[in-house]
């Protein structure tokens, strides 16, 4: 058997009983006497403790990862019955339960024994079928020594075991909860009696900290301004970095801002020229009259404006073009009406998607539609406008409102072959903030799986947390959202957050900033190898960002793995830092793939992946789709030996040769070797030639000529740089 790997799927804690009645010997007693009878403690006792096996099928899967926290690490068996795994918990310790994440190849039967000596052993729990998957165990005794002892295999192979987990007791209290929380010092809430110039005030300050600063993009400064509902006078917002205005009504009409939401160029140090660099800032659930007529908007990655009404028009470039303030490069704009037109200038691509606007004009490399009423028709490649009538899938990102005296979370349904506009009256269903764990930066991971153990979803307010240990979503319909991009760090190497494969998940509104030790994955959901249909209720992941590098010297594998069939991955930037307040480089910040994605019809909508060393996405399950996709290969390839052997670099998006169904729409990739402008690229895109397999409107550029693809996609579309040009793009309308 090969090794396998997966995901840590741990189930929430069950909320019983610990009761100090004697031990039967094993298989005796009524099976009520291993009943627990007192809260169990969120603590596993297991991890990270001393442990060995009866066998191991090779050295590749040791005891010891059964109890790691990693991931990616399995203990596996000889195949043969009986086998055994034990823990040394270091000390005689009060059992309430047991949880095991079974890999493929589990136990038919068991049961759990506790020893004082290692020697002597004593059944705390009746023999027990195994179900697979993720399965808890209710557990009575004491000992110093734990041990899962399977009596019968239920495959062929060994028995083989993700994580084991121990509880104890608990004494901890439960999480307090309220429907009027308080959403600490880094969010600032307005009402319409506070005069305009307070919040002017408050704004500017927020904003001219950041002004030229060297730190700001990668400072921990995090800032949030919600407008409770009413109209508000004349407020001028500029939006920095790590800033998200946000209106608290039920549609974003609710509150009315005059003024501006603006975001322009010429205030960040580094990047005064342009707009390129405008990355981590949002707006939503608000409606603004722009002074002058026109609001400006001109972000780049991780800067999402959704439901937000312009009642005028709406431009996304930045002011003074003709004076050297150049390009923006790229955004995304959902659930939203624009009044007036809406002019994209020198943003070099851009995704809108299920939005009304009164026009649209401009293109220069890449702009995508699905679902926009006021779109312009479809023409690739001059102008480059791709546009699809309808989003096949869609569920809009939950949002925070304040009514009655009360704050909760409206989480909108899901939507089919939509367009246009989900408010007034947006379908879905509310949930009072009584029901989440509101979430500061000074919370343990611990204190995170308590809440979600306890049966909380999770509210994280803005800061920067650090973990260390795996934050796991396993309950269904969870909602896990973040306000004013909230960063989780894992420290230590563990992957930091994994979603079991279970319905309607929702992971909304967060930055993941990889640590200086190597995790495996920074978010997974679902788990490797199984395909439950999800298609009624999938889960979602919106406005979800990955940063490698940059701030430290951070490494992961993969950023994010995409197991559960019918995902929606709504507007995500995965990003291997090329610039940041530490150095970045090859050997430095780490990172092979952005998106590994192996569940069946996964849909992904604005999809942003840049500078990745290996496939930047690679797809490996059947019935994908994409509606936009933005890429930037890495920048600091050495050379053509040491990125690849026997080939030229990586393709930015790969679907695997197993495939046979996948489409693409409105894909670009470009390259800037500026650490060697003589590497090249064999292609862009990499697909198996199949009929079922098809992708539409393709661009690939030469950044000032600084290497170049040799085609767009598999032998197909002209290379670039084209000669005597600069930064001229390449198109293909369809493969094949």
């Amino acid at each position: 058997m090969t090794l396998r790997t997966s995901v840590l799927l741990l189930s929430a804690l069950a909320l019983g009983a610990c009761g100090q009645s004697p031990s039967p010997q094993a298989g005796s007693g009524p099976a009520g006497l291993f009943q627990a009878q007192a809260t169990c403690g969120a603590t596993n006792l297991a991890q990270g403790k001393a442990a060995t096996a009866s066998s191991t099928e090779n050295g590749g899967t040791p005891a010891s990862a059964a109890v790691d926290g990693d991931a990616g690490t399995r203990w596996s068996s000889a195949f043969a019955d009986p086998q055994w795994l034990r823990v040394d918990l270091g000390s005689a310790q009060s059992l309430c339960q047991v949880t095991i994440q079974w890999e493929a190849a589990y136990a038919r039967t068991f049961r759990i024994e506790v020893s004082n000596d290692g020697a002597s052993w004593t059944a705390a729990s009746p023999d027990t079928a195994g179900t697979g998957g993720t399965q808890t165990v209710a557990v009575s005794g004491s000992g110093r020594y734990v041990r899962l002892y399977s009596t019968a295999r239920a495959t062929g192979y060994g028995v083989s075991m993700y994580e084991f987990k121990v509880n104890g007791p608990g004494g901890t209290a439960t999480l307090p909860t309220s429907d009027t929380p308080d959403f600490g010092p880094n969010v600032t809430i307005f009402d319409p009696s506070v005069p305009a110039s307070t919040i002017q005030s408050k704004i500017d300050a927020a904003f001219n900290a950041q002004v030229r600063s060297p730190a700001a993009q990668f400072g921990d400064q995090r800032y949030t301004f919600l407008f409770k509902p009413g109209s508000y006078g004349r407020v001028w917002a500029n939006i920095g970095f790590y800033t998200t205005v946000a209106g608290l009504g039920r549609n974003p009409d609710d509150v009315t801002i005059s003024g501006a939401i603006n975001v322009d160029s010429g205030w960040n140090s580094g990047d005064e020229s342009n707009a390129t660099q405008n990355f981590w800032r949002s707006a939503e659930n608000l409606a603004v009259i722009p002074e002058g007529g026109t609001n400006r908007w001109a972000v780049s990655q991780a800067a999402p404006m959704r439901r937000v009404h312009i009642k005028g028009n709406l431009t996304l470039g930045p002011s003074n073009q003709d004076g050297g303030q150049g390009y923006s490069s790229g955004g995304y704009l959902s659930d939203s009406r624009v009044d007036g037109a809406v002019t994209s200038g020198s943003q070099q691509q851009w995704y809108t998607r299920d939005s009304t606007l009164g026009g649209w004009s401009g293109s220069v490399w890449n702009m995508v539609f699905s679902g926009v009423q006021g779109a312009p028709a479809q023409n690739f490649p001059n102008p480059s406008h791709t546009v699809l009538g309808t989003t096949p899938a869609s569920r809009e990102k939950p949002y925070l409102y304040f009514e009655n005296g009360k704050y909760s979370v409206f989480v909108p349904s899901l939507r089919t072959n939509a367009a246009g506009v989900t408010w007034p009256n947006t379908p879905g269903i509310s949930i009072p903030m009584s029901q989440f764990y509101v979430a500061r930066p000074s919370d343990s991971a611990a204190t995170l799986n308590q809440a979600l153990a306890q049966g909380l979803n999770l509210f994280f307010t803005p800061g920067v947390y650090h973990l260390n240990q795996t934050v796991n979503v396993t309950r269904a319909n969870t909602v896990v959202l973040g306000l004013g991009y909230p960063t989780l760090v894992p420290d230590g190497g563990v992957n930091a957050m994994t979603v079991a494969d279970v319905d309607g998940v929702k992971v909304a509104g967060l930055l993941f900033d990889a640590g200086t030790t190597n995790s495996p994955a920074l978010l997974t959901v679902g788990q490797s190898g199984v395909h439950t249909s999800h298609a009624t209720n999938p889960i979602s992941v919106q406005d979800v960002f990955f940063r490698v590098g940059g701030a430290v010297a951070g490494k992961s594998t993969t950023s994010l793995t995409v197991h559960s069939d019918h995902t929606i991955v709504d507007h995500i930037w995965a990003w291997r830092a090329d610039h940041g307040i530490n150095p970045t480089g090859w050997t430095v910040n780490t990172a092979d793939t952005g998106l590994i994605v192996n569940g069946n019809n996964v849909l992904a909508t604005g999809l942003f992946v840049e500078h990745y060393q290996k496939y930047e996405v690679l797809w490996n399950g059947q019935g994908g789709k994409t509606i936009f996709f933005q890429n930037e290969k890495p920048y600091d390839v050495p050379d053509q030996a040491t990125w690849r052997s026997g080939a030229k670099g990586y393709a930015a998006y790969k679907v695997a040769d197993s495939v046979t169904t996948h489409e693409g729409w409105g894909l670009g990739s470009y390259s800037y070797f500026n650490v060697n402008p003589s590497v090249r690229v064999d292609r862009a895109f990499e697909v198996p030639d199949t009929s079922g397999v098809k992708m539409h409107d393709l661009v690939i550029v030469s950044l000032n000529n600084q290497g170049g693809f040799d085609h767009i996609i598999n032998g197909a579309g002209a290379a670039v740089p084209q000669p005597n040009t600069n930064t001229a793009p390449s198109y293909l309308v369809n493969y094949p």
